[in-house]
Order: C-alpha cells, then sequence, then structure tokens
C-alpha cells in the first residue's frame, strides 16, 4: 500500500493549522452520509426547543419582563442569528465532523481549535444531564399525580431530598441515548425527528387553542420591567436559542452538506423563533404575567382557562419533547470528541468507528455513562453551572474565524456566505461576551480547572501526537489521514504539486 501523500501544514508550533481545502477532503468514509436537508433541520430544532417554551419562557414572563418576554426572545434570537450565519458559512464550506472546533483549527490553528473542542466536551455532555435531570422531574411529577409512589433513593441525586442516593431514571435516559445514536445515523436520525415532530405538533397545539383564549387585558402593561428588563430577559432566554451549534457537528454525516447543512442552520433557529414568539405571545395573553407559574407555565394557564387535561397533555409531551434536546447535544459532543481524536489531539482509539453502522460508538457509550454519572450524582444547579461559558466562547471564534478567513482566503467557494460582514459576526462576538460578564464566579472557577486540566493533557499528549506534528513529515507539511480519498493522491510518476512541496 503506498504511503499517503503529504498534507501541506500552516503556521507553526501551536498555532499550526490545516489548509481548509484538506480539511475538507479528509477523513471520507469515517461516518455514513445519510442524512438529508430536513433531518438535518430537525436535529437543529430537537436541540433549540426544549425548556425555553416548557419552562424558561414562564420564569422570563413573571420575574423578568412580563408580556415583552417577546422581546427578551427576539433580541436573544437576532443574537443568536449573527452566530449562526456564521456557523452556515462555515457549514457549507467545511462540511466535516467537530463544528466550531474544526473551523477554529482550521483558522485560528491547533491550541484555538484545542481549546473549544476541550470545553465543549465537558459543555455538552453537562447539558445533556441536566436535561435528563429536568425530565426526570417531570417524570416524578407525573407518576406521582397517578399515585405511583418510587422509591425515595432513586428520585434525586444526594443532597436534593430526604433519602435520595441517585437520580437513577435520569442516568437511565442518558444511556438510552447513547443507545439510541449507536444505532446507526439513519436509525438515530428517524428517533429524533419523530420526537420533534411530536414536540412541534404540540407547540402548534398550544398556540391554537391558547389563542382563543387570549384577553388582551393582559398585556398591559406591556414593558412592566421597563425595556431593560426585556434585555436582562434575553441574556436569559438567549441560552434556549442555540442547539443549531451542536447540529452542526453532523457535517460529515449529511448527504450534501455543502448545500443542507447552512440551510438547516437556519431554518431550524427561524423555525424555533417563530414558535417562540408565538407561544410567548398566547402565555402572556392567556395569563397575567403575574400569575404566570414559573415552573409549569402553560400547564397551569391552560387549567386556569378551564382545559387542565389539556395542561396534563402539555406535561407528558415536554418529557418527550426536551429528550431530542439530549440526542443533538449528545450528537454533538461525540462529532467533536471524533474528530479530536481523528486528527491525533486525542488518542485515536476513540475514533474507531462501527465496520457496519458507521458511529463511533466507543465514545457514544463514554459520553453516555459521563453524562449519567453527572446526572445521577449531582444536583441539578451544581450541574447546570458546568454549562454556558464553552458555548459562548465557541461561538467568540466561529465568529472571529469567519471574518479572518474572509479576508485570508476570499477566494474559497463558498456555498453560503454570512450577511452583512463584519459587521454580523461582530455583534455575535459582542453579545456573546456580554452574556459571558453574566456568568456566576463558580462557573469561572470551575472552567479556569477545566483549562488547567486541558492544557496539561494538550501539552503532554495532543502536541505531540497531532497529525500535524508527524515526526517523519518535512518542515512545513505533515501526513494526512490514511483513509484520504484516492482521487487525492498524487498518480504514480507524476511529480507532486508544487504546492504539496
Amino acid at each position: 500500500m503506498s504511503a499517503s501523500p503529504p498534507t501541506l501544514r500552516e503556521g507553526r508550533g501551536v498555532l499550526r493549522r490545516k489548509p481548509v481545502e484538506q480539511i475538507a477532503s479528509e477523513g471520507e468514509g469515517d461516518l455514513k452520509r445519510s442524512l438529508g436537508l430536513w433531518q438535518l433541520t430537525a436535529i437543529g430544532i430537537g436541540g433549540i426547543i426544549g425548556a425555553g417554551i416548557f419552562s424558561l419562557a414562564g420564569a422570563v414572563a413573571n420575574k423578568t419582563a412580563g408580556p415583552a418576554v417577546l422581546i427578551s426572545f427576539l433580541i436573544a434570537g437576532v443574537a443568536s442569528a449573527a452566530a449562526a450565519f456564521a456557523y452556515a458559512e462555515f457549514a457549507g464550506l467545511i462540511p466535516k465532523a467537530g463544528s466550531a472546533y474544526t473551523y477554529g483549527y482550521a483558522v485560528l490553528g491547533e491550541i484555538v481549535g484545542w481549546f473549544i473542542g476541550w470545553d465543549l466536551l465537558l459543555e455538552y455532555i453537562a447539558i445533556v444531564a441536566v436535561v435528563a435531570i429536568g425530565i426526570s422531574g417531570y417524570f416524578g411529577f407525573v407518576l406521582a399525580e397517578l399515585g405511583i409512589n418510587l422509591p425515595s433513593w432513586m428520585l434525586g441525586a444526594p443532597g436534593t431530598g430526604e433519602g435520595h442516593k441517585v437520580d437513577l431514571f435520569a442516568a437511565l435516559l442518558c444511556l438510552l441515548i447513547a443507545f439510541v445514536l449507536n444505532q446507526g445515523m439513519k436509525n438515530a436520525a428517524r428517533f429524533e425527528t419523530i420526537l420533534v415532530w411530536v414536540k412541534v405538533g404540540l407547540v402548534v397545539l398550544v398556540i391554537i387553542v391558547g389563542a382563543a383564549h387570549i384577553n388582551a387585558d393582559n398585556y398591559t402593561p406591556f414593558l412592566p420591567f421597563g425595556f431593560g428588563g426585556a434585555v436582562t430577559g434575553a441574556a436569559t432566554v438567549f441560552f434556549a436559542v442555540f442547539g443549531y451549534d451542536a447540529m452542526s457537528t453532523a457535517a460529515e454525516e449529511s448527504k450534501d452538506a455543502q448545500k443542507h447543512m447552512p440551510k438547516a442552520i437556519v431554518l431550524s433557529l427561524a423555525v424555533s423563533m417563530v414558535l417562540y414568539v408565538l407561544a410567548c405571545l398566547v402565555l402572556t395573553g392567556m395569563v397575567n404575567y403575574k400569575d404566570v407559574d414559573s415552573e409549569s407555565a402553560f400547564a397551569s394557564a391552560f387549567a386556569s382557562v378551564g382545559l387542565p387535561a389539556l395542561g396534563t397533555v402539555i406535561a407528558v409531551g415536554a418529557i418527550v419533547g426536551i429528550l431530542t434536546v439530549m440526542f443533538t447535544f449528545m450528537l454533538g459532543v461525540t462529532r467533536v470528541w471524533f474528530s479530536m481524536s481523528r486528527d491525533g489531539l486525542l488518542p485515536k482509539w476513540f475514533a474507531k468507528t462501527h465496520p457496519v453502522r458507521k458511529v463511533p460508538s466507543r465514545i457514544n457509550w463514554i459520553a453516555g455513562a459521563a453524562s449519567a454519572l453527572i446526572a445521577g450524582f449531582l444536583p441539578i444547579g451544581e450541574a447546570a453551572e458546568l454549562t454556558n461559558i464553552g458555548i459562548l466562547l465557541a461561538f467568540v471564534v466561529v465568529c472571529v474565524a469567519v471574518i479572518v478567513l474572509r479576508y485570508r482566503r476570499p477566494d474559497l467557494p463558498r456555498t453560503f456566505r454570512c450577511p452583512g460582514m463584519p459587521v454580523v459576526p461582530l455583534l455575535g462576538i459582542g453579545f456573546s461576551l456580554w452574556l459571558i460578564t453574566f456568568l456566576t464566579p463558580t462557573t469561572w472557577i470551575r472552567f479556569a480547572m477545566w483549562f488547567g486540566i486541558g492544557l496539561v493533557v494538550y501539552l503532554a499528549y495532543g502536541y505531540r501526537k497531532s497529525n500535524l506534528n508527524r515526526p517523519d513529515a518535512p518542515a512545513e507539511v505533515a501526513v494526512s489521514e490514511s483513509n484520504k480519498p484516492e482521487s487525492n493522491k498524487p498518480e504514480s510518476g507524476k511529480a507532486e504539486p508544487e504546492a504539496a512541496k
């Protein structure tokens, strides 16, 4: 077997990077391309619509923004769209697994890509765990309503209640999602799409039925906490309007990623924002903002207008619907991990895929087990403190990278171009940095600890084992993946292209 051709390495040391064209051609065949436009869009919607409608909207309306909660979502949506457009440009340009990690690596250098990837490993796993704990709470409520009382030891993490030792249902949910992902991307996406349709159908039902019970007087005053309250609310609900970032990690499993990924990112955010705004309009029209239940807003709202049965349906539907958030973010962590391992920054043992299903089975189960441990043994507050900062930093990196690459390589063929360059990505950077200032000191301390661990791992392993640091590679090149398509290899007997020398 002939050796793989060399891959250009741009830059040196920790800022070395691979040319975009070569990243786009590496690793074909590692993952199976089986996702169409609507399956990708469903994964994106599945990651975006969740707690934002079923609980967060009510809490912000009641305590922060009043009826102007819809303005909060609009502001957050516009800010999120600034980053979404940057992701969409990259998704069409570099249709590979890894999302922000891959984009940062390609444009800003290996050390930047490493830290974004390292952060997202913890963030995405923690999000899966937090959502699982939330669903477990809904599940316990429904069982109690049915008169079924489970042993207290299995109802929550230690310290969350008398006799609680483990949140067993939350832990099992994490393992269930890992199992689904291991069935192959086509089957897993079918499962996700069905649940997303159920969730969207439920939200549409809420909007249609709720619209008939709107009392316009409830919209007055529209800004009871002032416009500042609406802006503050935007900072809270912003964490309900991303998910497309995790979906973009599935680019390598799209049938036509260069065309479909940008469309799926924009479509998923657009559909989700329309549903969010309409749902907020209905909620604050049915019930005065002072009376909105912060925990179960819609279930309580429908009970207040004489439709308690629909409230129960919403509670059950929320359990099913929020499962899609777990799916999207566990998909995200496994693909980022897979991409980092394939690049040599983490052991390549993790990057081995199932011979038939073409999914990273080892990573799926490890991520499932890690999220299960967090969900089972940490209170939801402590688990939630592990989230947010990494995703916001990923937004900053992607927005910076799209500006840099646009000016560094304007010649690259882009199937989607981020509009309003450089203003739109600069807005994404500014809003993300502003939101970072809202994070608690505890979040910063834990981030610094994780950052420190990551630095040690990178210097001790990633830097030396990186594909761009192969000892047998010439000074300005490094060996590419052994499974690079034959069409990209130079024909025997022909001179090597000048660019690769």
